[in-house]
């Protein structure tokens, strides 16, 4: 989905009741819930048996969410509380993987000030942001660029090779061509996956708490509809992560879209402008650098003027053709990484969100039950208050509201039943999940 709404923040006014509710709700939520996790939370990498998550020998299924904007929030210390108090949240919650932003290319708090120049203030924030989520129980799957402007993006890449006077075109899709913006990328992708936390002192390529790398947030290169520029980057891309870094599991990052040459782009795509963008499911996803596929699902955003009954259907039916590609076509595990309902729906409703997410989450349970390929999905996307400058039409807090609160709670724990929970979870699951019943 392209959200251009998501946008980094000006830093120039954070409203002093946005930080008394995040106060507020570490003490309330956590003043009388002792979560077993030692300041050393004991880690294991995450790995793959075929179709399946694997942590400590045991099948892992994930019920997560996106806070994109977790490093951006670590940079001054006034908004830093904020990364504790959503990571908690999510641990409270039973959570399991957090999406977030490895970069910010050229943007308010830059990561990547220019090709292969970075701010040490903003690398200590991703560093805090991690050493955070490690204390919680928390994994991270981190994202390496954007393909849309929102926080630089791929834009900014072809506007450093273009003003250096070395760019090819000044198309944004000259990011997957251009040898020039190649080089830069590689660059970029080595000085994150060595770099060595500050806090924690463990080479990010060796620490356990970093699910997995995605290389780029929903590609898309429509100056060639054939596929082939997109997978020929990804193919670099991919074996180059592979050959820094070969202890963490890699995605893509993609929407879900079937290609041209798919017979599934007359059948499930919503329509035919999803077979013309340059990505393919199914090819890109049987790289063999790539270790699990991912797909989104914002059917409001691909339709227009579908009765809510009709999007429930199809949700179903996208997710069933996902999984079933990863059982039997790429014999990978399938994550949906980003989900999400629209408050720019005509007749909105939280309940009518609520039966999206449950629609998502009995999806995936049924999937688990059946040791099929679905291995996860995470809600886009969740904040804390006083946030509304970085909210787009789908952010929640989600104890907000707790019929909300409750549907991904009770997911948490349906999947605990299946696979047994991860070690450092016990204790608060049995709390959480006996409250449940």
């Amino acid at each position: 989905m392209q959200r251009e709404r998501m946008m980094a923040g000006n830093g120039l006014f954070y409203p002093i009741i946005g930080f008394a509710s995040v106060f507020a709700f570490i003490y309330m939520s956590f003043g009388d819930l002792k979560i077993n996790l030692s300041e050393e939370t004991k880690m294991s990498f995450v790995g793959r048996n075929g179709t399946q998550f694997m942590v400590d020998g045991k099948v892992f299924y994930i019920n997560g969410w996106n806070s994109y904007w977790l490093m951006d929030q670590a940079v001054d210390e006034y908004s830093k509380p904020r990364v504790r108090a959503m990571l908690q949240a999510g641990a409270k919650m039973g959570l399991t993987v957090c999406r977030t932003w490895a970069f910010n290319d050229g943007a308010y708090h830059a990561l990547q000030i220019s090709p292969g120049r970075f701010d040490e203030r903003v690398f200590k924030a991703l560093d805090h942001v991690i050493a955070e989520a490690r204390k919680q129980g928390v994994r991270l799957l981190l994202t390496l660029v954007n393909n849309l402007q929102a926080y630089g993006g791929k834009t900014q890449y072809v506007n450093w090779a273009w003003q250096e006077g070395i760019g090819l075109s000044s198309s944004n899709d000259s990011f997957f061509f251009d040898p020039s913006i190649r080089i830069y990328f590689k660059n970029y992708v080595k000085a994150v996956l060595t770099r060595k936390n500050s806090i924690t002192g463990i080479e990010y390529r060796n620490d356990p708490t970093i699910f997995g790398w995605e290389l780029i947030n929903e590609p898309r290169c429509m100056s060639d509809a054939s596929g082939d520029t997109l997978q020929d980057w990804l193919e670099e891309m991919s074996a180059y992560v592979k050959s820094i870094d070969k202890k963490h599991l890699l995605t893509i990052g993609l929407e879900g879209f079937y290609g041209p040459n798919s017979p599934k782009r007359l059948t499930v795509n919503p329509a035919e402008w999803a077979a013309t963008l340059g990505a393919d499911f199914i090819r890109n996803s049987k790289i063999s650098t790539i270790d699990f596929a991912s797909a989104h699902i914002y059917p409001d955003h691909w339709f227009h003027g579908q009765e809510f009954e009709a999007e429930l259907k199809y949700v179903s039916k996208w997710m069933l053709s996902h999984i079933e590609d990863g059982d039997k076509e790429l014999k990978k595990p399938v994550m949906f990484t980003e989900f999400g309902f629209s408050t720019d729906n005509k007749n909105f409703h939280p309940s009518k969100r609520d039966r999206f997410f449950k629609t998502v989450f009995d999806v995936m349970y049924q999937s688990a039950r059946k040791n099929g390929a679905g291995a996860g999905s995470f809600v886009w996307q969740f904040l804390v208050g006083g946030m509304e400058e970085y909210n787009d039409d789908f952010g929640i807090v989600p104890w907000e509201r707790p019929a909300t609160y409750r549907l991904i709670t009770e997911h948490t724990c349906r999947l605990a039943r299946i696979q047994g929970g991860l070690a450092q979870q016990k204790a608060s699951l049995k709390d959480l999940c006996s409250r449940r019943r």
